[in-house]
């Protein structure tokens, strides 16, 4: 029998036989071997029992005598091993773990803890918490993963190894720390969070919807529902809106004004619509506009006049739903397009006509009348037949009875302004009268109220165009073709009536009704013009061809009245 590393032979001194016992120490060896043999060989004996034993004991206090030969080292009876006063205790080394821990040649490998022999200051090796193996070894002990042994170590949740030990964590809706259990059900727990988590997302939904409702209703009534309702306007729900002009997307916008951004839209049924939505400015501002355009034009009915469809008044500021316009503003198609609708002297002459029968049912018609405030090229539109519709009523006001003119906040867009309002303040039909003579010259002329000269100088138009006229070089202005010498007439007097409605006196303007009157004039000059150039160059036909184009009509018998009443067939999309 071999001993290793060291053995201490302490014997226990007979006292009353427990643990507390004192106990001398007698001195230490690094090995100890005991062989046993019989002296005598009994291969020859039929029945031979090799019965031997050796043990250890203190010489003097051991008295062979009281050996019995018979007597076993394990009892069969009470299971245990016989007692002895000596018993032999293994350490690494005769020495403290404080003397070890500083010692680099410590029997002791890694990952183990130095502990006291229970008999002496000498040190034993043993593994950590958590570590397993020979601690001896220079390798020393390796980690557990209690995770695999499941059996020794605990775990009724998620178990994840650790170095030196191992965590578990009971599953989602049960409480405890895993290892020595978990409480509660599973299933209860989850279905009591998921229930929580859904009555909090309903409740939440509904307090959004009623407070979406309730602002809704608070817009309605402060925008005026209760009263405009009972109008012949449309009332749209913000949704609708919302869904016709794709959320108000970027690809939508027609254009903007002073006051707001207009979106195109598509309803439900097919009808294409403008939604006139408000800039990001005072509210107060805002309403107050609004307010006023609301007023001014849902009373109003002319078929050169932009129709409102009817309004939303959900939002903080009502949004206005018009007739969609499809081929955009005379100020695009005189600057930006080619002027196809407008390539004509005939064309041109139109659009001022409609244009003045627009503004002079705003002034003597409307009831209350309206003063638009605002005339120029860009709140001018044309439609699919190319029909001039004004719009934008954001700067306009209505006159009460017996009042001859509106003093009002300054509005409108430099270039277009009458002068004296801006000298004045005050807004009268007569500072319409003088935009619309800045249209009519952007009309023949091509340029802006202000444009850049050649020079690179800013000159203005309105002095050239006046100047140009007194000095008899009006054709050097025209911006398109002049097909003869009676287009040429007609576009003087044109110019003539311009030049009346920029006088800087407003008393000196002519109204809108006279001005709308003399265009009806020059309309029916030039349709006759064209009439009788049409049948002169038929005359001529007809000589060269040696018959009539015409044999049930004999141009020649008919009187005035015959005459005008055969324009008005042959023309009938310019009748009036």
């Amino acid at each position: 029998m071999l001993f290793y590393p060291e053995a201490v032979v302490t014997r226990r001194i007979l006292g009353d036989g427990g643990n507390n016992s004192p106990v001398r120490r007698f001195s230490s060896f690094n090995s100890f071997t005991i062989s046993l043999a019989s002296p005598t060989n009994h291969s020859n004996v039929l029945q031979f029992n090799p019965c031997e034993y050796a043990f250890i004991a203190d010489q003097r206090t051991f008295n062979v005598s009281d050996l019995q030969l018979s007597t076993q080292p394990f009892s069969r009876i009470t299971q245990e091993f016989i007692k002895s006063d000596v018993v032999i205790e293994w350490v690494a080394r005769e020495e403290t773990c404080e003397e070890a821990q500083s010692n680099s040649n410590s029997f002791c490998g890694s990952n183990t803890n130095s502990s006291y022999s229970e008999n002496g200051n000498e040190y034993r090796c043993v593994c950590k918490d958590g570590f397993t193996g020979n601690p001896y070894l220079p390798q020393g002990c390796q980690d557990i993963d209690e995770c695999k042994e499941a059996n020794k170590y605990p775990c009724q949740g998620s178990c994840k190894n650790i170095i030196g030990s191992y965590t578990c964590k009971c599953p989602i809706g049960m409480r405890g720390d895993g290892k020595s259990g978990c409480q509660g059900f599973r299933v209860t727990a989850i279905a009591a969070v998921v229930g929580a988590v859904l009555l909090t997302m309903i409740i939440a939904m509904l307090i959004l919807i009623m407070y979406k409702r309730r602002r809704k209703e608070t817009n309605f009534f402060r925008n005026g529902g209760m009263l405009l309702k009972h109008q012949r306007v449309r009332i749209f729900t913000e949704a609708e809106l919302v869904k016709a002009t794709k959320n108000y997307d970027e690809s939508q916008l027609l254009g903007e004004g002073g006051f707001g951004y207009v979106y195109k839209g598509i309803l439900a049924d097919g009808t294409q619509i403008a939604v006139k939505k408000a800039k990001d400015i005072s509210k107060a501002q805002i309403n107050q506009e609004y307010q006023q355009e609301i007023g001014i034009v849902s009373q109003v009915n002319h078929k050169n006049v932009v129709k409102i469809l009817g309004l939303c008044l959900e939002t903080k500021v009502p949004l206005l739903v018009y007739e969609f316009i499809s081929n955009g503003t005379l100020f695009q198609h005189i600057h930006h397009k080619k002027p196809q609708a407008l390539a004509n002297w005939k064309n041109r002459l139109r659009v001022a006509e409609e244009t003045a029968l627009a503004l002079n049912y705003l002034h003597s018609l409307a009831d209350p009348p309206i003063i638009h405030g605002d005339v120029k090229t860009s709140n001018i539109l044309l439609d699919d037949t190319y029909t001039a519709k004004v719009s934008d009523f954001g700067a306009s006001v209505l006159i009460s009875p017996g009042d001859s003119d509106m003093a009002s906040k300054i509005k409108g867009t430099f270039g277009y302004l009458d002068p004296e309002y801006l000298m004045t303040g005050c807004l009268t039909e007569k500072s319409d009268v003088y935009s619309f003579g800045v249209v009519l010259v952007e009309l023949l002329t091509g340029e802006k109220p202000n444009f850049m000269a050649r020079s690179g100088e800013k000159s203005n138009v309105i002095q050239y165009f006046i100047s140009s006229i007194e000095s008899h070089d009006l054709d050097q202005l025209v911006c398109f073709g002049v097909a003869n010498e009676d287009e040429m007439e007609e576009i003087e007097a044109f110019a003539e009536i311009a030049k009346q409605c920029l006088c800087s006196s407003g008393a000196k303007r002519p109204t809108m009704k006279e001005v709308a009157d003399e265009f009806g004039r020059l309309r029916k000059l030039n349709e006759r013009s064209r009439w009788n150039h049409d049948k002169k160059s038929e005359e001529e036909t007809e000589h060269l061809l040696g018959e009539s184009s015409y044999d049930s009509i004999h141009v020649e018998n008919l009187n005035q009245h015959d005459i005008y009443s055969l324009e008005m067939d042959l023309y009938p999309a310019y009748s009036i």
